[in-house]
């Protein structure tokens, strides 16, 4: 990037009982923010962003899990913020987010309907950086990813994690679309992308491809 360019910025933020990697991400020009995957703890991740100066002005979801999305309802209506993503094939589970929270002894999380249902190809924009959308199926049927070209940078939810993939056992989950959005959407964008996962730490395509023993090359050649 050109010197004085504007950059997008993020700091993670584990949240919930799961320690779900919720994500702060601004534009350093603008200092509009946005939060992806606001699972919880809505009052800490407030204060993150007052902290930081920022002006939030969405919530964005990879996923309808609990951990994931049990947040979102309670920020929109606190702050007045549209909620975007994922797919629509995840109705199911954002519709179920009360008793996911209830089967796990959570408090506090609500069901959401996103004021924007996301597809393949889609882009969402935080001050004037843009992210490609990207469907990315199989932990569950509506997953999406955000990709940031410029910096080459992906917030992957819970399809990959640095060695290990996102589980398939949930209702309407399926292992080979799970493989199939891992190798065939995500590994074409470069082993030099770094991605931020659900969960964990993060890692690159390029170290998974030559580690992850779910995922690596090495498994299908």
């Amino acid at each position: 990037m050109a010197q004085g360019e504007p950059v997008l910025c993020y700091r993670i933020i584990p949240v919930t009982a799961f320690h779900q990697n919720c994500s702060l991400l601004w534009c350093d020009q603008s200092m509009d923010a946005v939060l992806i995957d606001a699972g919880g703890d809505v009052a800490r991740l407030r204060e993150q962003v007052e902290d930081l100066g920022l002006k939030l002005t969405a919530i964005w979801l990879t996923h309808g899990h609990l951990d994931h999305a049990g947040g979102a309802q309670d920020l929109r209506e606190q702050l007045g913020l549209p909620v975007i993503g994922p797919a629509r094939a995840d109705d199911f589970w954002l519709a179920g987010i009360e008793q996911q929270s209830r089967t796990y002894g959570l408090a506090g999380m609500r069901n959401v309907v996103p004021d924007r249902w996301l597809d393949d190809g889609d882009s969402v924009q935080v001050g004037v950086e843009r992210l490609t959308v990207i469907s990315a199926p199989g932990h569950t049927p509506g997953h999406v990813v955000f990709y940031h070209a410029k910096q080459q940078l992906a917030w992957v939810g819970d399809v990959i994690f640095a060695g290990s993939i996102g589980r398939t056992d949930f209702p309407k989950g399926d292992h080979d679309t799970l493989i199939a959005s891992i190798t065939q959407k995500l590994w074409p964008l470069g082993d030099a992308v770094n991605f931020i996962p659900g969960h964990g730490p993060e890692s690159t395509f390029g170290v998974e491809r030559r580690t992850n023993p779910f995922v690596a090359d090495a498994k299908f050649g």
